[in-house]
């Protein structure tokens, strides 16, 4: 069953996002049950929503590869995270620009 996964990761900048992605490198490297990302900043921090198909393979995701990557770039912070059972799934065709 798919879950989604809310993580509020308060002081975490747009360029820590940026560099972590760098690191981590999964938009070509998809992680294993990713289905969907959407990242976002506010003056608290980054605000992260993912569409995985199972909590386990977040977490995998997340032991393996984002925090290694993390403390790579030198975050020293833990995220608040929240996974809950999706109700649906539905992307109407998003393509990046």
């Amino acid at each position: 069953m798919p879950v989604v996964m809310f993580m509020e990761w308060d002081g975490v900048t747009r360029q820590q996002y940026e560099a972590v992605c760098e690191v981590v490198d999964f938009e070509r490297k998809v992680p294993a049950g990713g289905l969907f990302h959407v990242a976002a900043a506010d003056e608290r921090g980054l605000r992260i929503t993912d569409v995985w198909e199972s909590a386990e393979a977040f977490q995998k995701f997340v032991a393996d590869r984002l925090m290694p990557g993390v403390q790579k770039v030198g975050i020293r912070s833990e995220p608040k995270v929240t996974i809950l059972p999706a109700l649906k799934v539905f992307t109407p065709g998003y393509t990046p620009k």
